[in-house]
C-alpha cells in the first residue's frame, strides 16, 4: 500500500477522489460539493487554522487503487480540556478492509502523538460540529447537507481498534404539513403574544447584528455543558457569510424578551437536494444547474443549530419560534420537512423539545473516543 501526505494539487484531487471510489455503487450517498471540502482544508477559508493544526492523506493499492484517506487534527482551544490532550480524525473513507482501516488509524494517531496528544476523537471535523461530524451507525439513508454518511462496516472498524463511544447523536424529521401536538401549539401561541416578546426573521442586511445576538445566545446557552468553548465572531461571521448563498432568511428566527437576545432556530433548505446530481462539481453547467434547482426549491430543510439563553430556557420560546417557521413555510407550499439534526444524547432539554413536536426518529451517529 502506498500512503501519501497530502501537500501538492494532484494528492489534493485524489484526496477528493476517494468517496466516489467507495462509495460509487451506494445510490443513497451524495457527493459533497468538492469546494466545501477542499475550504475545510485551506487556511484562508477556515478559521480554525488561527488556533490549531491539520493535515491528510490519501492510500493507494500497489497499483495505484485509490483504498482509503484520512485526516488528522488539533484544535489547541480543545485539546486540552480533558485528561488526555485529544487530538480530532475525520474524512476517513475506506475499502472494506481492516488492514487499510488500521493504517489510515495508525497514521492519524501517530502524527498526533508526535504532538503531545493522548487520545483521538472522531470521526469529527476541523471546524464547527455542524457538518461532518460523527459516525453513521443507524438510518443509512440519504443524508442533509452536512451530515455524515458512510458505510456500515466502518462501526466495525472503529470498534475493532479500541473506539468507544462518547455520546450519539440523535437526529428526527418532523412532517411540517402535520399539525404540532396540541399541548405544543397552545404553549407556543401563548408565549408568541406575550408582552414584551418579539420574534425576528433573519436578514442578510443586517447580518452583522444578527451574527451578535446569535453569538450572545449561544454563548449563554451552551456554557454549562462540559468543555464548552465559546463561539469566535470569526467563526461564526465565516459560517453565516458562507450560508447566504443557500439561505432562505425567513427559516432562521430570533426571539427577544424586552429586546434581550434570547433565542434562535437557524434552519437551511437542504441543499443536498440540489447537489443530488452534480458529483461534487460546480463548474459553469453545474451552477446553471444549481442555481434552477434553488428557483425551483427543495423539500426538505435541515436545522443546523438551536439554542436559548439560560433565564429563558422552559419559557416555551423554541415552541414559538417553530410556530413562527409554520405561519411561513405553509402557505409556501414548498417544504414537507424538516430535519432535526443532530442533538447529543446529554442534551436533555433539547431532546425533549424534539419529542413535543411530534418528532419522529431519523438517523444516530457517533462522537468516538480512542486512547492511545
Amino acid at each position: 500500500m502506498i500512503l501519501t501526505e497530502v501537500n501538492d494539487q494532484i494528492a489534493d484531487k485524489l484526496f477528493i477522489d476517494v468517496p466516489r471510489e467507495i462509495y460509487k455503487h451506494d445510490s443513497s450517498w451524495i457527493c459533497p460539493l468538492d469546494t466545501d471540502i477542499r475550504a475545510v482544508f485551506d487556511p484562508q477559508k477556515n478559521s480554525f487554522y488561527t488556533h490549531g493544526s491539520c493535515t491528510r492523506w490519501i492510500l493507494q493499492s500497489s497499483d495505484g487503487k485509490l483504498i482509503g484517506r484520512v485526516a488528522a487534527f488539533i484544535n489547541d482551544l480543545k485539546a486540552y480540556q480533558t485528561e488526555e490532550p485529544t487530538g480530532g480524525m475525520g474524512f476517513f473513507e475506506c475499502i472494506n478492509n481492516y488492514q487499510v482501516a488500521e493504517l489510515l488509524f495508525n497514521t492519524a494517531k501517530d502524527w498526533l502523538k508526535k504532538r503531545g496528544m493522548k487520545a483521538m476523537m472522531g470521526p469529527i471535523n476541523f471546524g464547527e460540529n455542524n457538518n461532518y461530524w460523527g459516525l453513521l451507525i443507524e438510518g443509512f439513508t440519504p443524508p442533509s447537507y452536512g451530515m455524515n454518511y458512510n458505510p456500515p462496516y466502518y462501526k466495525t472498524f472503529f470498534d475493532q481498534y479500541g473506539f468507544t463511544v462518547l455520546y450519539e447523536q440523535i437526529t428526527n424529521h418532523l412532517d411540517i404539513l402535520k399539525p404540532f401536538p396540541e399541548r405544543f401549539t397552545k404553549i407556543a401561541e401563548w408565549v408568541s403574544k406575550k408582552p414584551g416578546y418579539r420574534f425576528e426573521h433573519f436578514r442578510i442586511k443586517d447580518i452583522e447584528q444578527f451574527g451578535s445576538d446569535f453569538i450572545e445566545i449561544y454563548n449563554d446557552a451552551w456554557k454549562d455543558f462540559e468543555n464548552f468553548i465559546p463561539i469566535t465572531r470569526s467563526s461564526v461571521m465565516e459560517s453565516l457569510h458562507k450560508m447566504k448563498t443557500i439561505m432562505d432568511e425567513k427559516l432562521i428566527w430570533f426571539a427577544y424578551v424586552d429586546d434581550e437576545p434570547a433565542s434562535f432556530i437557524v434552519i437551511l433548505p437542504d441543499v443536498n437536494q440540489m447537489i443530488k446530481s452534480l458529483n461534487g462539481k460546480l463548474g459553469f453547467i453545474e451552477k446553471i444547474k444549481f442555481a434552477y434547482r434553488k428557483w425551483r426549491g427543495v423539500s426538505r430543510m435541515r436545522v443546523i443549530v438551536m439554542g436559548t439563553k439560560s433565564a429563558f430556557q422552559n419559557h416555551g420560546l423554541e415552541s414559538a419560534l417553530f410556530i413562527k417557521l409554520k405561519e411561513y413555510v405553509i402557505p409556501k407550499q414548498q417544504y414537507t420537512e424538516v430535519e432535526l439534526s443532530w442533538v447529543g444524547d446529554f442534551n436533555d432539554k433539547m431532546m425533549a423539545i424534539h419529542k413535543a413536536t411530534g418528532a419522529k426518529f431519523g438517523k444516530k451517529h457517533a462522537t468516538m473516543k480512542k486512547i492511545f
